[in-house]
């Protein structure tokens, strides 16, 4: 059996636990939170959110891109978030790679050409926080009165820790 198969038999108890009730699209808590991709992470059980509480967007590294911005503003103007916390985490594979050595395999095993390509590679985790949190407040797509906060999550413990800018 696939693992879409036992994600299909999963979503049946799934769905006998979420009832017929119609959640709003507007986020209740009006948080939008940008954060990697690991599946270590389980955002919504380690910030106690519930279902409909707040927007979870991901990727490689949890970081601030074109794409993560475009959908803050539509979360923003469409969808009536005011706050946005940044959560990357430890032991992150953005941590494991530079942009060259990366460009050199992928070079080595698919023949591609990336060489030049930012694949947001970072070493310090608080400083990764740092630059993402300036990344949004420079943005011209980013109000002013948005609060932006930062933090990262402890793999082995499960912890979050907030930092300061």
């Amino acid at each position: 059996m696939s693992y879409f198969q036992n994600f299909m038999k999963a979503n049946q108890a799934y769905v006998d636990l979420h009832g017929t009730q119609h959640l709003s699209l507007k986020p209740k808590t009006k948080v939008a939170i940008v954060t990697c991709m690991d599946s270590r992470l389980h955002v919504a059980q380690a910030l106690g959110l519930t279902l409909g509480d707040a927007h979870i967007l991901r990727n490689a590294g949890g970081r601030v891109t074109d794409d993560m911005i475009r959908s803050l503003v539509i979360s923003q103007q469409q969808m009536g978030t005011r706050e946005i916390v940044l959560l990357h985490h430890t032991d992150c594979g953005a941590q494991t790679f530079t942009n060259e050595s990366f460009a050199r395999h992928i070079h080595q095993e698919m023949g591609v050409d990336v060489t030049g390509q930012d694949f947001l590679p970072f070493t310090d985790i608080e400083e990764s926080v740092r630059e993402d949190m300036e990344l949004l407040r420079k943005s011209p797509l980013i109000p002013d009165d948005v609060e932006i906060n930062g933090a990262y999550y402890d793999v082995d413990t499960g912890r979050i820790i907030a930092v300061d800018d």
